[in-house]
């Protein structure tokens, strides 16, 4: 890689670790301080609609990109977004989790409308950065940011609020998404694939439309709808099906929450590399394959108890094989997105994926009641069957004139 190009991929994976550690924080780790302040289940889960604004960013995605078609505004966007990001954190700081629940889960909405902003801005200025020969490696920051973020948010800021306590945790976390935008400021090279915005029409809501009017382009949605299916419902039921195999609070979290998201962080890391030396094609079904691995050993376990070594190849393999195929996912969907429309095509291919690994993640519970761990797990192997399908009847044309 030349000297001169590869600033961008720390200042993306600082923007983009900016957004998860807080996200990951006020969506996990404050659950876990409600429940010890003796808050109800019901009020912990209703909590989880403080993540909506993420589902449904792709309403104000057209103005994002209408607002952000030079470098200069682009960068505007971000910066604003971020330090706005930040002051509501710190508005958090001021209130009582228990006096003022109600205001903080508002303020929490708020947040995270910002940090959805952020996130269109930051894929807009990612694609046009990034050269379709680099834009693997940049959507390995994206995903190693997202594991990265997790971590810290799930784990190291979980043991920091025993130490620092609320206010001055939040105060911090603050500094650092100020903190983060600096790599920002720092890099000043023009976009690789800056547009002419002065002939650019306006992007609206109809442009949503017209994505999925083109030709071809419902077998993009079934890809998107279908690429993780195989491993999210594992995903979902993995802590579940870990308490019933006998283990504790804290040797799940090390588990799942440190050793399995470092193993996503430094897969997504990798599969940047493997993308670029293999190619988009080869790497979907590649990935794809190692979905399918994962369901059948997850499936093969539940026949036995399984040996700790078992489980912890097991969980290595789920979320290397998730670290690789978000890698996949985002590359493959940055591929397609419209000159001048970037934030809005990008967004609504992502909350595709997020809208049906949610459904899958709820039906999941509701089918392991019903069959138990053998019989989810095995419609896991089933859905990674028909995703290798959906793959061989989809990729082909989809990439046919993109000399990919």
């Amino acid at each position: 890689m030349k000297q001169r190009t590869w600033p961008k991929f720390p200042v993306l994976f600082s923007l983009y670790i900016a957004q998860s550690i807080p996200m990951s924080f006020f969506s996990t780790v404050i659950p876990v301080i409600m429940r010890q302040e003796k808050y109800s289940l019901e009020s912990i889960g209703l909590l989880q609609l403080v993540k909506l604004p993420w589902i449904i960013k792709f309403l104000w995605a057209p103005l994002i990109d209408n607002n952000a078609r030079t470098d200069k505004q682009l960068r505007r966007v971000i910066i604003f977004s971020e330090l706005f990001y930040a002051i509501v954190i710190l508005s958090i700081a001021m209130f009582n989790l228990q006096a003022d629940f109600k205001l903080i889960v508002i303020l929490m909405v708020v947040a995270f409308i910002a940090s959805a902003t952020q996130d269109i801005a930051v894929d807009i200025f990612a694609i046009l950065q990034l050269k379709p020969s680099e834009r693997s490696l940049g959507n390995s920051m994206q995903s190693a940011g997202s594991f990265v973020g997790s971590l810290f948010g799930t784990g190291v800021l979980l043991i920091a609020y025993y130490y620092f306590g609320w206010s001055n945790l939040l105060v911090l976390l603050a500094a650092f998404v100020i903190f983060a935008v600096v790599p920002l400021l720092v890099y000043r090279k023009p976009s690789a694939n800056q547009f002419q915005n002065e002939n650019k029409q306006s992007v609206s809501m109809i442009d949503i439309y017209r994505f999925f009017a083109e030709k071809g382009k419902y077998k993009r949605v079934l890809i998107l709808i279908f690429y993780y299916s195989g491993i999210i419902g594992i995903m979902t039921m993995l802590k579940p099906y870990l308490v019933d195999l006998g283990y504790n609070v804290k040797q799940i979290g090390f588990m799942s929450g440190i050793f399995g998201t470092s193993v996503g962080a430094l897969s997504a890391l990798a599969g940047g590399f493997i993308v670029k030396k293999t190619g988009r094609k080869l790497s979907m079904y590649t990935f794809s394959g190692l979905s399918l691995i994962t369901a059948v050993m997850f499936w093969l376990m539940t026949k036995s108890v399984p040996s700790l070594t078992v489980i912890y190849l097991g969980i290595g393999l789920l979320w290397g094989t998730y670290g690789l195929s978000t890698v996949a996912v985002y590359t493959t969907s940055m591929d397609i997105v419209r000159n001048g429309r970037e934030g809005t095509d990008f967004t609504i291919q992502i909350v595709i994926t997020h809208l049906s690994s949610l459904i899958i993640a709820v039906f999941s519970g509701k089918i392991g009641d019903l069959i138990g761990y053998s019989g989810l797990f095995s419609i896991e192997v089933l859905l990674c069957l028909l995703t290798l399908g959906i793959l061989f009847y989809s990729l082909p044309k989809e990439y046919e004139n993109a000399g990919l």
